[in-house]
């Protein structure tokens, strides 16, 4: 059993956070701690000068608002936003906030991915903790 779980959330792997939650609960040790986190990339400089709108004042606050959403109450689970190389600070956050199991969502891998490398491949090669992987699209 697991004392402080991390689920990172990507955008577009949203339809992953209904089972990762449902296997955190499974895994979860008695009195234990989930965290849901997404990372926002930082725009880069010669985008940001065409962009008017600030990420922390909008973006972070809608993302925050899905997940708590998400958890539906669950006095359990913290909800976080940080920005940033995803692959970076999720293993960051896990070791500033004594995470001992990461589950990351990972969609099955195409000939990009092995050249590129995908963020859960990042986490698994950086954390300093346990990271259990959860298909997309496999029960």
């Amino acid at each position: 059993m697991y004392k402080h779980i991390l689920i990172p959330v990507a955008l577009d792997h949203e339809t992953l956070v209904a089972r990762k939650l449902q296997l955190a609960r499974h895994l979860l040790a008695p009195g234990g701690e989930i965290t849901l986190l997404t990372v926002l990339e930082n725009i880069p400089g010669f985008v940001s000068e065409f962009v008017d709108l600030k990420i922390d004042n909008h973006l972070t606050q809608k993302v925050t608002d899905k997940l708590q959403a998400a958890v539906e109450g669950d006095p359990q689970i913290s909800c976080k936003v940080v920005t940033g190389k995803p692959g970076v600070q999720i293993a960051a956050f896990a070791e500033a906030n004594e995470t001992d199991l990461i589950l990351v969502g990972s969609h099955h891998p195409s000939a990009q991915d092995y050249f590129l490398g995908s963020t859960a491949s990042r986490v698994v090669r950086r954390a300093g903790c346990s990271v259990f992987v959860v298909r997309d699209g496999v029960d």
